[in-house]
């Protein structure tokens, strides 16, 4: 995963050997760093990444502001801490469990990846943004690659799999992500969103025509819902990256 610009891997909440929990001596009573943990990702929910400040933190938990740096040293941490936190919501598989098939489980940490993306549109940004290596993260990564592992690859091709599948879930999901907010901040229903949007293109020249070679494709999808269109592509295209796994493996 790439770091953020101009903090080193150092710098990192998980590597810096501060508490994990309580804070330094001192500190105001009533909060505790899950709390602000917690109320972190309802404010990043509700308002986005780009409102989200210490500022509007404390005035949500009614502190002041410097009462929330015996907890973190910065606003950074705060928000790898609630980047660590989502990932909790995560049901993981027991991949140790040879009576299931990999292929399934391999299919329900995707889905579920893909739906944590979509739940929390600030999480995307901030995974490419940090190290990832808090403790549900981790976890997430561990279940992911014995899963994978399973599959019977070379030891070469695990990292590359892994790769394929999870690349793929967080561009998906990132995109839909970004489209459902678009969406919402319209106020219009993902169904009336789509056909306004298709008209409006029909309108344009050029793109209309590209567009109009597409509908036969579009409609070979099926679904009557722009969710169903979603999950249809999304299965199908997991299916393909799976079947080629399988492929790999069949080529020795």
């Amino acid at each position: 995963m790439t770091k953020q610009a101009g903090r080193s891997a150092r710098d990192s909440v998980w590597l810096e050997g501060k508490p994990r929990r309580g804070g330094r001596g001192g500190q105001p009573s009533g909060l505790d760093r899950e709390r602000i943990t917690g109320t972190s990702v309802r404010l990043l929910d509700a308002e986005g990444l780009a409102k989200f400040s210490m500022r509007r933190l404390a005035a949500e938990l009614n502190v002041t502001a410097m009462s929330l740096y015996w907890y973190v040293d910065t606003k950074d941490d705060l928000l790898e801490l609630a980047l660590d936190a989502v990932y909790a919501e995560l049901k993981l598989p027991d991949p140790d469990d040879t009576g299931e098939d990999w292929r399934e489980q391999l299919r329900g940490l995707a889905t579920a990846y893909r739906e944590l993306l979509v739940r929390h549109p600030w999480l995307s940004p901030l995974a490419g943004r940090f190290l990832n290596i808090g403790p549900h993260s981790l976890a997430f990564s561990r279940a992911v690659q014995r899963v994978v592992r399973r599959a019977g690859l070379p030891a070469h091709g695990v990292t590359g799999a892994i790769s394929a599948v999870f690349q793929f879930v967080y561009g998906y999901g990132t995109i839909e992500s970004h489209f459902l907010t678009r969406i919402a901040d319209t106020g219009l229903s993902p169904e009336e969103y789509f056909e306004q949007a298709m008209a409006l293109v029909d309108e344009v020249p050029g793109t209309a025509e590209i567009i109009g070679e597409s509908r036969d494709i579009m409609a070979a999808r099926g679904g009557d819902t722009v969710a169903e269109m979603l999950d249809r592509d999304f299965t199908f295209a997991l299916d393909l990256l799976i079947a080629g796994i399988e492929a790999m493996v069949a080529r020795g």
